[in-house]
This record gives C-alpha cells, structure tokens and sequence, in this order.
C-alpha cells in the first residue's frame, strides 16, 4: 500500500485522493453558480476592500473596464480567496506563479526557499 508523508502524520494513497476528490467537488459546488466576471462593489462585500486592494497592488488581480464600472473575474478572486496567508512576503511569489501556471496550463509546482539555497 502506498502512503504518503506529512510532517504530522501518514496518509494512505487512497484515502488522500479520496479526500483531494471531495475537496474539489465541494469547490465546484460552491462555484457553479458563480457569474465570470463581478463589479468591484459586489467584490468589495464578497471578499472585502482591503483583499482587493491588496491583490491587485501586487499584481495578483486585474480589473477590467467596462462602460462605466470596473469589474474582477471571479475564479481569481476565489483562488485567491482560498490561498492560506497571502499576506506574507513570500506568498505573491508562489501565488502568481501558480496563476501563471493555471494560465497556461502548466503543471503546478511549488519551490521552496531553503531547498534553493
């Protein structure tokens, strides 16, 4: 039986896809009802000013024009929404690179500071 490690505990193969499997048919979901694009006022209530401020002040949203409003994309808001501790400086790094990858994608792959070094 294959298992995989984590610093706290083992997991079974099996049981991590089976988990990995319910997390992603939980979020699309949550998603399915989700409009492509959003105002800026309905992305403030959502996610709140200062997230999207924040994001877009580092490159990880972008806002498109419309005759009279500025509107998000949905699925980068909740991606981003859904990333733990954006706020950290290492993060922006990681996050657009992952928004990269999903653009074009690619395979996702996370590096880790002290593995460069």
């Amino acid at each position: 039986m294959n298992t995989l490690q984590f610093s706290d505990h083992l997991v079974s193969y099996e049981m991590f896809i089976k988990d990995l499997a319910s997390q992603i048919v939980r979020f699309l979901k949550e998603d399915s009802h989700d409009p492509e694009f959003i105002s800026q006022r309905k992305a403030f209530e959502l996610f709140g000013r200062r997230n999207i401020e924040r994001w877009k002040k580092l490159g990880l949203v972008e806002g498109f024009r419309r005759p009279g409003r500025l509107e998000y994309r949905t699925a980068d808001l909740r991606f981003l929404q859904r990333c733990p501790q954006d706020y950290l400086k290492v993060a922006p790094k990681e996050v657009r690179k992952v928004m990269n990858d999903m653009e074009t994608n690619k395979p996702v792959t996370l590096t880790n500071k002290k593995d460069k070094d």
